[in-house]
Formats: structure tokens, sequence, C-alpha cells
């Protein structure tokens, strides 16, 4: 039968002008680095799916919101600052657009902390002894805030539905042309991991280098040291242990993060000695559960 030849130039120039109009409406330029972007998401529905999980997380009946003082006041103070300069940035509208919120969750055994697309912001306890300082942790919330402002979410979101969408050409056109079902689907295997080892995983490394980048320069503006974020990234170096070669890992080395920082000061520095300086306090200090013998994701330095 001709079918299958007749579905080939019918079918694969048609996907792929479908493909390049998509590609080419979503193409923004990064504002501080000039990186060529890829968000098909509207910014409207990132933030409403950011104010969901936001929602999600605070009724979480595992999660316990901090109470004290102590730890909220340094989080909701930094936090102030960090917005305030985000308003002057590149980003300017996004972030007077941004429905800001700020919750510390009291969990002493996570280092993590994260901002969602529309301006909420989680800081976990946890996170203290890596940041030590109020500058420390304005270069984590910096760092956080550059993700949700940059869409890198939406980038990536964006990016896995034109990868799933070539698989799925992809799957189409093999089995239009006969041949071997298993090298067929060998074939298909190997593409995957092709896609993700060399598109989305290395994206996903250019979302954490650019948000380090910006992060830096935007909590060098809100008056902290931004010499800081050298010394926490050195701290989760020596908390985090084995971790996979950076080919396939989704985030740059610590060692990387720490050569790329140090190559950033002096750009960051300037910006940091013209600002109006933020108060340099101390942490409130934690005292972590000790840690499963075998290691959890929980218990990781997950800011990212």
């Amino acid at each position: 039968m001709a079918k299958p030849k007749l579905f080939m130039p019918f079918c694969t120039p048609l996907l792929w002008m479908m493909l390049f109009s998509v590609l080419l409406g979503g193409c923004q330029t990064n504002p501080y680095t000039d990186r060529y972007q890829f968000v098909m998401m509207p910014a409207g529905y990132m933030n409403e799916m950011g104010a969901a999980q936001y929602g999600q997380t605070l009724q979480d009946p595992e999660v316990t919101l901090s109470k004290d003082p102590k730890e909220i006041e340094p989080v909701k103070r930094v936090a102030a600052r960090i917005i305030e300069a985000a308003k002057r940035s590149k980003y300017a509208e996004a972030a007077k657009s941004f429905d800001w919120e700020v919750t510390v969750i009291k969990d002493d055994n996570t280092k993590n902390a994260w901002a969602l697309p529309g301006g909420k912001i989680a800081v976990y306890t946890g996170i203290f002894p890596m940041a030590k300082t109020e500058a420390g942790l304005a270069a984590i919330m910096g760092h956080e805030v550059i993700h949700a402002l940059a869409q890198h979410g939406g980038e990536r979101m964006s990016q896995g539905l034109v990868a799933q969408v070539g698989m799925t050409a992809a799957a189409i056109l093999l089995s239009t042309q006969g041949g071997n079902p298993a090298l067929g689907q060998l074939g298909m295997q190997a593409m995957g991991l092709g896609v993700q080892a060399g598109v989305l995983l290395p994206f996903s490394r250019k979302h954490e280098s650019e948000a380090d980048y910006v992060g830096v320069l935007l909590a060098a503006d809100a008056g902290y040291d931004p010499r800081e974020a050298i010394h926490i990234w050195e701290r989760m170096a020596a908390a985090s242990g084995d971790s996979p070669p950076e080919f396939f890992s989704t985030h740059p080395a610590n060692e990387t993060r720490i050569a790329d920082l140090k190559e950033w000061m002096p750009e960051a520095m300037p910006i940091y000695q013209r600002a109006r300086k933020a108060s340099v306090n101390i942490l409130p200090t934690i005292y972590p559960a000790p840690a499963p013998s075998s290691s959890s994701q929980k218990n990781g330095a997950r800011f990212r």
C-alpha cells in the first residue's frame, strides 16, 4: 500500500510548520542575559497555578507554619527589600503586578525555599543554617524570586510540551515505515534520552545559572552583600555529599556555581556599594532532628 508514503510528505511539513509557528509566537528575550526564551504559557495562567499551589501547601495538614516572630520577622524583612528591588529591576512590570505573599514553614530538617509565579514565597526554617545571615537569605530569596519573574516555570512547561509533540510525531512516522518494531522502540528510547540530556536538562541548568546571576544582582540592589551567595554554595557543597554528574543533573555543579558567582562579583559589588545598606542580622539558630541512616531527599539541600 502507498498510504504510508503519502502520509509522510503530507504530515511532516504540516507538523513542522505548526511547530514553527508555535515556537515563533512564544519567543521572548531575557532582559538581563539576552537569552531567547520560549514561553507559550500566559503569565496570568502561570500566576493562577502558583496561587493554587501556594494555597494547597498552606492547607496541607503535614505543613506547619511558623508562629515564632524570631523566625518570621527576618524573612519578612528580607522579602520586603527583595520585592522592592524587583520593582526597580528590569522585571519591574511583572513585579508590580504580582500579588506577593511570604510564608515561613517550620521544618528544621528541610533546607528549602521557593517562589511561585505570581509572587508566592515560602521559606523553610531548615534553610537558616545555609543562609546564616539575612544577607545570605537575601541571596537565596533573590534566586527564587528571579525564577518566578523570569517565567522559568512557564518556559520549562513549554519546552516539555513541544518535546512531547515532537516525540509523538516521531512515533507516528516510525510506525508508518514498517520495519522491526524492536528497533523502532529502541530508536524512540534513544531519542527520548537525547531530548532529556540534550535539551531539557541543559535548559534547566541554564535557568539555575540565570537565577543565580540575576538573583545576586537583585540582592545587591536590595542592600545585601552579594559575596554571601558564594559562602552559601560553599556550605551547600559541604552538605550535599555525592551528586550526579553535571551533564545528567538539572542543576549546575556546586563548584560551577561558586566559580560563576565569583566571576559576577565585579558587576554585583558596585550595585551593592550604591545601594541603601540593609542591616546585617544573624538568623535564628535551629536544631534539626538527627538525619536517618539512609539520607532522604527531604533532608537534602534543596534550595534551587
